[in-house]
């Protein structure tokens, strides 16, 4: 249940801890921030105090350490949690366990988080709620791999193998023909069990050429729950989005009002609170739901700018228990923006780049947005993800969105350091991307199409 609060701890970094920060104060709330080792020594920004440091560089004795976050909010008098993305963001124990001190842990209930965090239980929630899936049962795959060959053949080759605890492109498999089906198993199920703890399998039929579109939901504590657009994230590198934008383009307004309708409906049927994604793939006129994302995304503000809302601010204030306005959300988009995620890392083999950034230019003006936590003299750290900045920009039309990108892009600049930027140059002159509607293998297509890598 929601309850009111006047601080919230940060248990987080980088970009969205800012981003965070700047939100909690603009509502008038106590932002306590947290940081490892590593990011205490190489951050520039000065502070009352800095940070509280909550253990060493590693993410499993600071950012992920459990007793440490919970710590850290007990002795700074913080009443709130809010985890940001990654790290323990939908980890339904620390849900539970921020609830069992005290504490209001901005993000959906514990028993949301596990429902949708296992991706059978999800799917037949969805299918329950009337939301299109992948072809394929919402069962976990049975031991016996003749069996599992029939419900193949029953599918219809080719059909991906999942984790039903994955995520993040790990621990999943195309088999094309009969032959396969015993092998993928087997090394899709050790790979489940290594990674995520639970060896559960389950299968669907494999989508050749799908785009990946996303709805952003908006759910409070007394039942109300609405849509508030939808992106497409299909420009990807092994499963990692680079490239986001909203609204995903070519979709039939109608289409898009009747699933993002009934992704409402499936919020309210599992009690959900705050702010969710459902992730789609989107291929011949047809959704198919694949997984449900139970916090913030990395590409918000691409919904931010064409929906009109703070993404934040709702999260906060379903956390203390408001009553969500639902009146005031239609789904309509509002113009067009683009998101890219500039990464520290060679554009070319995508080898992580760490070090100290000499120096940093951004681009501003209507319609700009950077979403950073880095400035000259920053150190990126190799312990992390290697996103360091997110250039967005919003305009009336995609056309004049994609042109505002690209001298956006021209006008950035980062010393130091090696960064994705040219990457996102070649990108947005790819004649295939600027007409629209690129599915999620354009980009490494591209990519193998380039030796030197370049789009």
């Amino acid at each position: 249940m929601g309850r009111p609060f006047t601080s919230v701890l940060i248990a987080n970094r980088g970009e969205i801890a800012v981003r965070i920060e700047r939100a909690c104060l603009e509502l008038g709330l106590r932002p306590v921030l947290v940081a490892s080792e590593a990011d205490a020594a190489g951050c520039t920004r000065p502070g009352a105090g800095g940070p509280l440091a909550i253990g060493p560089s590693a993410p499993g004795r600071s950012y992920l350490n459990q007793a440490a976050i919970l710590l850290a909010a007990r002795v700074t008098g913080a009443e709130a949690v809010h985890p940001g993305y990654g790290f323990l963001s939908e980890n339904a124990d620390f849900a539970d366990a921020v609830e069992a001190a005290g504490l209001a842990f901005v993000g959906p209930p514990a028993s949301a988080i596990r429902i949708m965090g296992d991706k059978i239980a999800a799917k037949r929630a969805m299918m329950a709620a009337g939301v299109p899936c992948v072809p394929g049962p919402g069962e976990p795959l049975p031991e016996d791999a003749e069996a599992v060959r029939a419900i193949a053949e029953e599918i219809g080759y080719p059909v991906i193998v999942k984790a039903a605890g994955g995520g993040g492109g790990r621990g999943m498999r195309v088999v094309r023909e009969s032959a396969e089906v015993a092998d993928a198993i087997a090394i899709t199920r050790e790979e489940a069990r290594r990674a995520f703890g639970k060896p559960e399998l389950y299968m669907e039929k494999f989508l050749e050429h799908p785009r990946h579109v996303e709805f952003q939901v908006l759910c409070d504590i007394h039942g109300n729950a609405v849509w508030v657009g939808h992106r497409d994230c299909s420009v990807q590198r092994r499963h990692q989005k680079v490239v986001e934008e909203a609204p995903a383009p070519g979709i039939a307004p109608d289409l898009a009002e009747r699933i993002g309708v009934r992704c409402a409906q499936a919020c309210r049927q599992i009690g959900y609170r705050g702010v969710g994604t459902f992730e789609f793939l989107y291929e011949n006129g047809e959704f198919y739901f694949i997984e449900m994302n139970t916090r913030l995304q990395v590409e918000h503000p691409v919904t931010e700018m064409t929906a009109g809302v703070d993404l934040v601010h709702e999260q906060l204030r379903a956390a203390q228990g408001a009553v969500l306005e639902t009146e005031r959300f239609t789904g309509a988009a509002r113009g067009h923006a683009f998101e890219c995620r500039i990464n520290a890392e060679d554009p070319t083999t995508f080898v992580a780049s760490p070090g100290r950034i000499t120096a940093v230019r951004f681009p501003s003006g209507p319609g700009i947005r950077v979403d950073t936590h880095v400035s000259a003299g920053y150190r990126v750290s190799p312990y992390y993800d290697s996103l360091i900045a997110k250039l967005i920009v919003h305009a009336p039309t995609r056309e004049d969105a994609i042109r505002r990108m690209q001298v956006a892009l021209s006008e950035t600049c980062i010393e130091g350091i090696a960064t994705n930027l040219p990457l996102h140059a070649r990108i947005f002159s790819d004649p295939d991307f600027v007409r629209g509607g690129v599915d999620i293998h354009h980009l490494e297509k591209r990519l193998r199409e380039e030796p030197r890598g370049e789009a």
